[in-house]
């Protein structure tokens, strides 16, 4: 029987069982930093106002998330949240490759020419994960973990669906919409493989409670993924390559490097300062 943890104090009592906890979370914590603020991105590029309002409540929302779990992590005594979120070193992430992708070509400031078609999919692949994650995060044996994942899945809900109207305008209109959306579930599943992997820690992850396995959110994840596929009448990609580099061990793209010199610019100029 897997034993519950009720408080930080009482996971704190148990190196092994904390050190994996940690692991798990800054899992959870810097794929939402990452692909949120790839969110923040199209903020005045989106196709229209409304979707420009939409888009950046999603990605205040998720930042959100992120803030709820770091400071889940700074009430285990890793550090301060926005430490956390800003002042750690690139090898220190543990976010998968996919939520750390550019949005497309060219930058922001200048020249941006980023793939709406890339970021529906990207985000739809990264929520419909996600969902799936949370729900199995409900069972978890660190009790306050399994808390916070009930009060983000009730706002999660909305985010997801917001990617599936999407999906649906898009997959049943033109055929170049369809052909845009097909190369984007290509683009996509690149890096698909990077959310199933549950770092170097992974058998203790599973061992101690904390999360089902890999295996198990990657076949739920491909079931539904595949469902959504077919009753679009888009292109199902089949089963996504193992990646040599996920992301979770703390090996990154430049893409990640330049995203998170960017991301914690301000933070940097005073880390003192009051957010």
């Amino acid at each position: 029987m897997v034993k519950k943890y009720n408080t930080p104090e009482e996971a704190k009592q148990d190196q092994q069982y904390l050190d994996t906890l940690k692991e798990l979370i800054f899992q959870l914590a810097d794929d939402d930093l990452l692909i949120s603020h790839r969110g923040s991105e199209w903020l005045g590029l989106a196709p229209h106002i409304e979707e420009d309002v939409a888009y950046s409540s999603i990605t205040q929302n998720t930042m959100g998330h992120a803030a709820m779990l770091y400071e889940l992590l700074e009430e285990l005594g890793v550090g301060k949240a926005d430490d956390l979120a800003h002042l750690r070193k690139p090898e220190e992430y543990r976010n998968a490759r996919l939520v750390e992708r550019v949005n497309g070509t060219g930058d922001y400031k200048e020249n941006p020419d980023y793939d709406f078609g890339y970021a529906i999919i990207r985000n739809y692949a990264y929520e419909l994960f996600k969902k799936i994650r949370l729900e199995a995060l409900q069972q978890s044996s660190f009790v306050p973990l399994a808390d916070t994942a009930r009060k983000i899945k009730r706002e999660q809900y909305y985010h997801l669906y917001h990617w599936e109207v999407w999906i649906d305008q898009l997959a049943h209109s033109t055929d170049e919409a369809q052909k845009r959306l097909n190369n984007a579930i290509q683009k996509t599943w690149e890096d698909v493989a990077s959310l199933f992997d549950l770092g170097p820690k992974g058998d203790q992850i599973v061992e101690y409670g904390l999360l089902e396995s890999g295996e198990m959110l990657k076949k739920k994840f491909m079931d539904q993924f595949k469902a959504k596929m077919e009753n679009s009448g888009l292109i199902w990609p089949g089963e996504p390559q193992p990646l040599s580099e996920t992301g979770r061990e703390g090996r990154h793209s430049e893409e990640f490097v330049d995203a998170l010199n960017h991301l914690s610019e301000v933070y940097k100029m005073d880390p003192q300062a009051s957010w």
